[in-house]
C-alpha cells in the first residue's frame, strides 16, 4: 500500500490557476470547479484569495503564464532591468542568445554597484523561467525571414502565407488594426519648416506634442475611441477628464508605454468579452508593443518588421486623412481668432483633444476601406457610391483656408498645406531605452510619472467654468434661433439639436424628480 505521506505535491501554473478563477467567476459552483481541477476546497480558497496578485503578475507580464511560483529574483534590481532591456530588444527583432543575456546582465549589474553577482548559466534559466521566455522564438523569426526588406515579392509571401491563417477564422468587422501617431498638437502654420523632421524624443518640446492611438475595423463600421497621452506635472489634471470625447492619459514623455497600451488592450478586451465577441487585432512591433497581456477575446497578430508602411491600413491614409481634417479644424480656429483681432492663436490641450477626437469621427467609411484595400489584408470591393464619394474630398476649399491663413501668418511661399499636415510624421511614439535609462527607471521605479514642473510651462487640461444644465438649455435655443436665420442649413444639423435638447429636458426632469422625492423623505 503506497505512504499517503508521500505523495508529491501537485504544483500549479499561473495560468492554470487563472483557469480554475475564471470556472468560479462563470458562475459555476465552487464544489464543482474543485472536482473539474482535481483540487481540494482548501487550495480553491487559496486561489480565489491570491486572485489579485495572479492578476497583477499577468497584467505586468512579469511572470511567464507557465511559471508555477512567483519567488522574486535573489537581485531582483538586476533581474528587473535585465528583463526592461530585453523587453526593448525583444521589439525590435534582433536575435538573442544567451551569452548575449549573461553578459547584459553583468553590465547591468555593474551599473547598479553589485561586484558580486555571477551571470551563471542558472541564472540565467531561472530567469528565463521566471518571465517565460524561450529563446528559440525571441525574434519571431518566421516574420523576419519572410519580411526582410521592403520587397514586393516578400509583401506577396506574407499576404499568401501568414495573412491567410491569421484572418481565416474572422470577418472584415472583427478585423481590427491598431497604431500610434505624434501630433504638434500648438503647431502654427509659419513653424512647418522648424517641426518638420523633428522626432522630438523630450526635452521642453515634449508638452508641445500628443501622441495618438487609433483603431479601426476592416469594414469601417466600427472606429474605437481614441487613446491621447499627453504631459502633466499634475496629475489633478485628470479629474475632470470623463468629459472628453477620447480617453486621456499623461506621462513624462508624452509617448505610448507599454503599461498604456496594454491598460488600453485590457479595457477592450473587456469589451469584446461583454459583447460576447472575439477579434482579430493587428499591430507593429514598436517597444510598447512588446509584451502583452494575457487576452482572452483579442487574438494579436504582428505585422512583419520593416513594411508597416506598406501593409499597415492606419498608415496607408487613415491616420493622415485625420491629420489632414485636424489641421483645417486648426486653419478654421486660427482664421476665427485673426478676424477677431485675438493675440494667442495657439490652441490648448483641451481644445487639442477635442478637435482630433472630432477629425477621427469625421474620417469617413469609404477612406477606411479603400486603406485596407491597399493594404491587401482583406479584398472587398466599394460600390460606385463609395468611390464617388471617397473621390470628392473637398481640396479646393482647404487650399483657400489654407492660402488666407498663410498670407496673414507669413508663412513661407515654399510651405504648402501637405508640408503642414506631415510636419508631425517623425515623432517618436513609443520609449527606446539604452542602458542607463534602464538603470534610472529600475531605480526611479514609479516615479517617472511625477517629473516636469509648472515653472517648466507645462501643459495641463484647463479648469473650465461650471455650467448649469439652465444654461446649457438656453445655449441650444440660441443656436437653434442663429440656424433659422441662416440660409440653406441641412435638416439634420436641426435633428442633432433636437437630440440634444432631448437629452437636456431629460436631465433636468429627472433632476427635478429626484430632488423632489429628496424632499419628501426629508419631510418624513
Amino acid at each position: 500500500m503506497a505512504n499517503k505521506g508521500n505523495k508529491k505535491r501537485r504544483q500549479f501554473s499561473l495560468e492554470e490557476k487563472m483557469k480554475v478563477v475564471e470556472a468560479v467567476d462563470s458562475g459555476k459552483r465552487k464544489g464543482d470547479v474543485a472536482k473539474e481541477f482535481g483540487i481540494t476546497p482548501s487550495t480553491l480558497s487559496t486561489f480565489l484569495k491570491d486572485r489579485a496578485k495572479f492578476e497583477e503578475k499577468v497584467r505586468e507580464a512579469s511572470v511567464g503564464p507557465q511559471r508555477k511560483r512567483m519567488r522574486n529574483a535573489l537581485y531582483d534590481d538586476i533581474d528587473k532591468a535585465v528583463f526592461a532591456w530585453f523587453q526593448e530588444i525583444h521589439a525590435k527583432n534582433i536575435l538573442v542568445t544567451g551569452s548575449v543575456i549573461r553578459k547584459k546582465a553583468l553590465n547591468l549589474a555593474n551599473m547598479l554597484g553589485y561586484d558580486n553577482f555571477q551571470a551563471s548559466v542558472g541564472w540565467l534559466n531561472r530567469f528565463r523561467d521566471r518571465h517565460g521566455i524561450a529563446l528559440k522564438a525571441v525574434c519571431r523569426e518566421d516574420s523576419d525571414r519572410l519580411m526582410n526588406g521592403l520587397g514586393i515579392d516578400k509583401v506577396n509571401e506574407w499576404h499568401a502565407g501568414e495573412i491567410i491563417k491569421l484572418i481565416a477564422d474572422y470577418s472584415p468587422d472583427d478585423i481590427f488594426n491598431a497604431d500610434e501617431t505624434g501630433v504638434f498638437f500648438q503647431l502654427l502654420p509659419q513653424h512647418t519648416l522648424a517641426a518638420k523632421g523633428d522626432h522630438c524624443r523630450g526635452g521642453k518640446k515634449a508638452k508641445q506634442r500628443l501622441t495618438a492611438l487609433f483603431c479601426c475595423n476592416a469594414s469601417g463600421t466600427e472606429k474605437m475611441r481614441p487613446l491621447i497621452v499627453g504631459r502633466s506635472a499634475n496629475p489633478q489634471c485628470l479629474k475632470n477628464v470623463h468629459s472628453l470625447p477620447c480617453d486621456y492619459r499623461a506621462n513624462q514623455w508624452a509617448w505610448m508605454t507599454q503599461d498604456l497600451f496594454n491598460e488600453w488592450l485590457m479595457q477592450m478586451d473587456a469589451r469584446m468579452k461583454q459583447a460576447e465577441r472575439r477579434i482579430l487585432l493587428l499591430i507593429d512591433n514598436c517597444s510598447a508593443h512588446n509584451m502583452l497581456p494575457r487576452l482572452e477575446r483579442i487574438q494579436v497578430g504582428y505585422l512583419p518588421s520593416n513594411c508597416t508602411a506598406v501593409l499597415q491600413p492606419l498608415n496607408l491614409g487613415i491616420i493622415h486623412t485625420m491629420k489632414r481634417l485636424y489641421r483645417s479644424r486648426l486653419l478654421k480656429q486660427i482664421l476665427l481668432k485673426l478676424s477677431s483681432s485675438e493675440d494667442q492663436r495657439k490652441v490648448n490641450i483641451k481644445q487639442a483633444i477635442d478637435m482630433i477626437a472630432a477629425a477621427w469621427w469625421s474620417v469617413k467609411q469609404s477612406t477606411v476601406v479603400r486603406c485596407w484595400q491597399k493594404a491587401g489584408i482583406v479584398p472587398m470591393e466599394l460600390t460606385d457610391s463609395d468611390k464617388e464619394t471617397a473621390a470628392s474630398e473637398p481640396d479646393t476649399a482647404i487650399e483657400k483656408l489654407w492660402h488666407s491663413v498663410a498670407i496673414a501668418s507669413c508663412v513661407p511661399n515654399e510651405v504648402n498645406f501637405q508640408d503642414f499636415v506631415t510636419a508631425d510624421d517623425d515623432l517618436t511614439i513609443s520609449q527606446e531605452l539604452i542602458d542607463t535609462e534602464v538603470i534610472q527607471n529600475t531605480v526611479a521605479g514609479e516615479n517617472t510619472d511625477e517629473a516636469g514642473s509648472e515653472d517648466e510651462g507645462e501643459v495641463s487640461l484647463p479648469q473650465q467654468p461650471k455650467i448649469t444644465i439652465t444654461e446649457a438649455i438656453s445655449s441650444v435655443q440660441k443656436l437653434r434661433w442663429f440656424l433659422s436665420t441662416c440660409v440653406d442649413v441641412p435638416d439634420a444639423i436641426f435633428g442633432q439639436l433636437n437630440g440634444i435638447d432631448e437629452y437636456l429636458m431629460r436631465r433636468v426632469t429627472q433632476t427635478l424628480v429626484d430632488s423632489k422625492i429628496t424632499d419628501f423623505l426629508q419631510t418624513k
